[in-house]
Formats: C-alpha cells, structure tokens, sequence
C-alpha cells in the first residue's frame, strides 16, 4: 500500500475541483474554512457584550465576508462594528452609520492572526472602537 500523507491528497483534490468549478471550489472552500471563522469571530463579540443588557449588536448589512453589526446603545444606532478575514488575518473596524448622531475619530482596523484571537482580545478590540465614539 502506497503511503500518501493525507494533506497532499487534499492539496490534489483541491486541484482538481478548482480546475472542473472554479466557482463552486471557492463556495466549498468558503464553507470548509472561513465560514466558520467569521461565525467564531461573531460568537466572541456577541459574547463580549452579553453581559450588558444596554448594549445590542444587530446584524445589518453583512456579505459573504464580512459581518456587519450595529452597535445600540439603550437601543439609539451608534455605530457600526465589522468583522473580517483577510487570509489568516483578523479585522475589526467601526464606521459611523446613517440616523446616528455619533462620530468616530480616526483609527485603523484592529488586526491580528486568527489563532490569536480569543475572548480577551475581542474585548480589548471592541473596548479600542468604543473609545473611538465621540457626540
């Protein structure tokens, strides 16, 4: 028996199924690795904010790869909070939203690698855009 490790089997059939459906590999593909990413991404800002009943992110505007929160505040739109994947990179960003009366200064994306993000660090991340508000 012919001993083939298994990951360059995967890389093989990867090959292939790109090769025979360019389009349907990519949604298999999305699907094997970055849907569950951005799902564990959501999990740890929902759970960040759980804990205050004054405090709501609703889902509003996401795609694919990006999920888009509203942050509510005693329910009035404050701003908007995104979470993203570039690669194994991380992305967490504000922008400011329509029917807000709130601004944000400026502040780059927080990024880091996926594998680093954990339940401390969305916080930290969240607290930094939170920071960022201004009337």
């Amino acid at each position: 028996m012919i001993n083939i490790p298994h990951e360059e089997f995967q890389t093989q059939c990867d090959r292939l199924s790109k090769t025979v459906d360019a389009a349907g590999f990519e949604r298999l593909r999305f699907a094997r690795t970055e849907a569950p990413m951005l799902a564990r991404l959501v999990e740890l800002a929902q759970g960040a904010v759980e804990e205050r009943e004054d405090f709501e992110l609703a889902e509003e505007g996401s795609t694919a790869d990006t999920k888009r929160f509203v942050l509510k505040v005693h329910g009035t739109r404050v701003i908007s909070i995104a979470l993203g994947l570039d690669g194994p990179h991380v992305r967490v960003w504000a922008d400011t939203i329509n029917r807000s009366a709130y601004t944000l200064t400026y502040g780059d994306a927080i990024v880091t690698d996926f594998a680093a993000v954990n339940e401390a660090w969305m916080a930290a991340a969240l607290m930094a855009l939170f920071a960022r508000v201004e009337l």
